[in-house]
């Protein structure tokens, strides 16, 4: 299929793992593609084997905003308009929260969320003009804490609720934002982690891993399973949207329980939900699971 024949995709991350499988799944299907990242040297590699005509390569450090800036710049200079962007740089973090220095509290935000932000940010204004989408790569632990990543545990979760603000805020300008949450994914970012079998085996994650561009199903389990209940398999995991624009607001006097509704009018006086409450997010879905958040 050539879905995205004459779009321009940005990638951050695009040398390595999950970001290099999306860039390569993105110029497959037909489209322009900027990959960003920090090391050159990857980058390159990767861009080695890719269409040289439909492939920028930039290096930038997303947890700086000039850098963040700059790729959408040079984005918009080579291919003139931006209709996706992919949010998959980042970096992992083993540590408790006495174990977390301030500098790799500092690090892990900036690269796992300013990142994030900082892009949108720059892109807005190009993907309302083209109608486009954001995919953030967040994890499972945007959905569950875990162990031994209190910094990173904290990153994603907001990578998750950031995206539901900005599909809130921009959905009615044509802007889609959506989160995947994938389980764990051998790629350099997690060796430390793979090298931990202790780790591994509190986190029920050695015979659940993935690769990049490819999943793995998981053992079967009981849906009353504790460990189904704490994280979804990376098995099916695909690009899932976990806020919507809001739909035209109930008149006064009139019920939001219709079946057909599921969303809460955009927030305001007056602002109805179940039991005299704002109504809860849209539902957050990661593999066969889908629950309210």
């Amino acid at each position: 299929m050539n879905r995205f024949t004459g779009k321009v995709a940005v990638v951050t991350g695009g040398g390595s793992g999950i970001g290099e499988a999306a860039a390569r799944r993105l110029l497959a299907e037909g489209a322009s593609v900027v990959i960003a990242g920090r090391s050159e040297r990857r980058l390159r590699e990767a861009a080695r084997t890719m269409p040289a005509d439909r492939v920028l390569v930039h290096v930038a450090d997303v947890s700086v905003r000039a850098d963040c800036d700059a790729v959408v710049a040079a984005a918009l200079d080579r291919f003139g308009r931006i209709d996706t962007l992919v949010n998959a740089a980042g970096m992992n973090l083993v540590g408790s929260v006495p174990a977390t220095s301030d500098e790799d509290w500092r690090a892990c935000m900036g690269a796992d969320l300013d990142g994030v932000f900082f892009m949108i940010r720059a892109a807005l204004p190009a993907l309302t003009e083209s109608k486009g989408s954001i995919v953030n790569v967040g994890s499972v632990s945007s959905l569950g804490g875990g162990w031994s990543h209190a910094a990173y545990c904290a990153a994603k979760a907001a990578v998750a609720n950031l995206t539901r603000a900005v599909a809130c805020d921009h959905g009615a300008d044509g802007v889609r934002a959506n989160v995947v949450c994938p389980g764990l994914t051998v790629t350099d970012m997690v060796s430390e982690i793979m090298a931990d079998e202790a780790l591994l085996d509190k986190g029920g994650s050695a015979s659940r891993c993935a690769a990049p561009g490819r999943s793995t199903r998981s053992p079967p389990r009981s849906r009353s399973s504790p460990a189904t209940r704490r994280r979804s398999s990376p098995a099916r995991v695909s690009p899932s949207t976990v806020a919507r624009p809001p739909p035209t607001a109930v008149p006064n006097g009139a019920s939001d329980r219709s079946p057909k509704r599921r969303f809460p009018p955009a927030p305001g006086p007056g602002w109805p939900g179940r039991g005299g409450r704002p109504a809860g997010p849209p539902s957050v879905r990661c593999g066969r699971r889908r629950s309210r958040r």
